[in-house]
């Protein structure tokens, strides 16, 4: 029920979000609630918003019913704040995640997410073949040991420019240990197999094009793209393995040339492969492998380049050997690259795993940071790290520096000082069990913080800028403590009570007056032999048995219907017997045991009505309460101005 309203609200509120950029003229009070003020700019955003289509609407009784419905929802919010249900983990948490929603009409940035998908969606479609250099050095390293490993990719890189060959330099110098045996030549990759910044340095570099240097967490790279094609997509393959050993290579190879001409010979493929193959985890099916792309087999690129190599599924490869033996495949099928929207929510659940993700949300950061004029001292930082223990990771820690250091400035947003037990509050508010060093961990803290309060700046910089952004983060905050005070006080209290609903339903009988009814039960069934089977032993008397009910596709037990009820009550003349009828290609049979006249309709029958007319009046009986809690009065004279603007012609 929760997520149903609030997704009603949402929806709601962004479907009339954009025509309201129109600031009133003049904005007035037009209630209060204690001591809440409710503007006359408010209550016209709300009902014009929810009085869009319907003209009728526009007259003064009308307006007046909704002012006072207006009240009374300010007034459950009112008494939604003196319960603090607005300062709850849940309440904080559910906002907080729809406010970011309500935000991304106003940012300028496209979505994080959004944008690196569709990127990562464009590398997929092409192939790239890149050799490299690689000096490596720790993400974490110190900056003296950065500095030496990116002077020597520098003077690799200059000459690489000076027209060095990049082979033999990657042979001689690259940290890489591959690349002594095949000059740094990483074969063919797509996106999602090598880290981002090197992908993306890769698929930003022409044929036959030097990378600037790149920086990723292995150290720092020099990247030559030696090829790049339309992608291939992923190809489905069996193969038949028989593995190399010590000193038994030349009878292996022997082996696979004759498990080759039993093959083309006519020989059943998965007889062969269950008697020859030496892969214990495919032989007993064939030797049938899982989809793979380009790169997916990295380690055997011999294996890949001839899976990639077959045209026509059914087609038997020579046998090929690789470092681990000999091989025959064959083709299975080729799957060519999925388009964009089939690809598309797959593609953000790994993209959202992706480091790119990260380190695009690292760039926003420092975007941001610079726009909400973001400083900080560095020394005050530095202390701080300095104090990070193992007990912080433990989420155990506290302050133990100096007590005088505690009102000294960390950083600034917008000249807004943070100071340092700001932090200190945070850090023991928000530590917590973790895998991370406590100096890392204490960094990230700090930035959480940051982020934290740049998104307040952001946050107040939306409301300055667009009114009803701050109309639409009201609102919804409201709804959401709407929703949590009505579920206490009325829905979930009125659903529990059976006690209060059989009162009611005793102090209110002649309101549940039905009209004729019966009482029957239906069977539907998908064959109609099956129905008249069970009308004929119904007629002798026989006793249906529980093998005769599992017959049929549904069974409704005796009930009593009122007409307009149930479709296929409707379809059948009332009288006591049974009755045939047709519907949605299903056969029903229809036994009403008997008529019953009009009257008052039992708790039990008319317990659905009796509960929403039970909330109804607990919900009438806690705003008279809430009206003798909160004072409200309306300002006369912003009321007449709302009237004027809402029933002008």
């Amino acid at each position: 029920m929760r997520s149903n309203f609030l997704v009603l609200v949402f929806c709601s509120l962004i479907s009339s979000s954009f025509g309201q950029t129109k600031e009133q003229a003049k904005s007035l009070p037009l209630f209060t609630v204690g001591e809440t003020t409710v503007t006359t700019d408010e209550f016209l955003y709300t009902y014009r918003k929810n009085h869009q289509n319907n003209t009728e609407d526009f007259t003064e009784k009308k307006v007046n019913e909704y002012l006072d419905l207006f009240i009374n929802f300010k007034l459950k919010v009112a008494e939604a704040h003196a319960r603090g249900l607005d300062t709850t983990a849940k309440f904080n948490a559910e906002f907080k995640t729809y406010r970011e929603e309500l935000k991304k009409p106003y940012r300028t940035e496209p979505d994080a997410l959004e944008k690196l998908t569709q990127e990562t969606y464009q590398h997929l479609t092409e192939e790239i073949r890149a050799a490299h250099i690689l000096i490596a050095v720790k993400a974490d390293a110190p900056p003296t040991d950065t500095l030496v490993a990116y002077q020597k990719i520098s003077e690799i890189k200059r000459r690489v420019d000076s027209g060095e060959d990049f082979e033999k330099l990657a042979r001689e110098l690259s940290e890489d240990p591959s690349a002594k045996y095949n000059g740094g030549d990483l074969g063919y990759f797509t996106a999602l197999q090598m880290v981002y910044p090197f992908e993306e340095a890769a698929y930003g570099t022409p044929v036959g094009g030097l990378s600037p240097i790149v920086r990723t967490r292995f150290g720092y790279h020099l990247i030559r793209v030696k090829d790049r094609k339309p992608a291939r997509g992923e190809v489905e393959v069996s193969h038949i393995l028989i593995r190399t050993g010590t000193g038994n290579d030349g009878k292996v190879k022997s082996t696979a040339f004759s498990v080759y001409d039993q093959l083309k010979g006519g020989r059943n493929w998965d007889e062969v492969c269950k008697e020859y193959s030496e892969d214990a985890n495919t032989k007993d099916n064939g030797g049938r492998l899982k989809p793979f792309g380009v790169g997916a087999l990295a380690s055997v690129p011999e294996f890949e380049s001839m899976a990639f190599s077959l045209q026509q599924p059914g087609e038997i490869s020579d046998p090929f050997q690789s470092s681990i033996g000999w091989h025959i495949i064959r083709l299975e099928k080729k799957i060519p690259l999925p388009g964009y929207k089939e690809m598309e929510p797959s593609l953000k659940r790994r993209v959202s795993r992706d480091e790119r993700l990260q380190l695009s949300q690292q760039a926003l950061s420092a975007k941001r940071k610079k726009e909400y004029s973001f400083t900080e001292d560095k020394d005050a930082k530095q202390s701080l790290l300095l104090l990070a223990d193992s007990s912080l990771i433990r989420g155990l820690w506290k302050y133990l520096g100096e007590k005088e250091k505690l009102n000294t400035r960390l950083f600034s947003i917008q000249n807004n000082p943070v100071m340092i037990s700001d932090f200190v509050a945070y850090v023991m508010a928000n530590q917590k069990v973790t895998n991370l060093t406590p100096t890392g961990y204490m960094n990230q803290l700090y930035e959480n913080l940051v982020d934290e309060r740049i998104q307040i700046a952001e946050e107040e910089e939306l409301k300055k800028k667009y009114p009803e952004y701050n109309s639409l983060l009201t609102e919804y905050r409201e709804g959401i403590l709407l929703f949590e005070i009505m579920e206490t006080e009325v829905w979930n209290k009125a659903s529990a009570d059976t006690l209060g609903q059989r009162n009611y339903y005793q102090n209110n009988r002649n309101t549940y007056q039905a009209g004729d009814r019966i009482e029957a039960r239906i069977f539907a069934a998908q064959d109609k032999t099956i129905r008249d089977e069970i009308i004929s032993k119904i007629n002798k008397g026989d006793t249906l048995t529980d093998a005769d009910l599992k017959k049929f596709k549904s069974i409704q037990k005796y009930r009593v219907y009122e007409k307009k009820e149930n479709k296929i009550i409707d379809r059948i003349s009332w009288s006591t017997g049974l009755h045939e009828t047709e519907s949605d290609g299903l056969f029903y049979l229809v036994e009403v045991k008997q008529l019953v006249p009009p009257g008052i309709r039992s708790f039990d029958e008319a317990r659905a009505q009796v509960i929403s007319d039970y909330q109804d009046y607990l919900e009438k009986s806690w705003v008279r309460q809430l009206r003798e809690k909160y004072r409200v009065k309306i300002n006369n004279k912003g009321k007449k101005f709302v009237l004027a603007e809402l029933t002008k012609k």
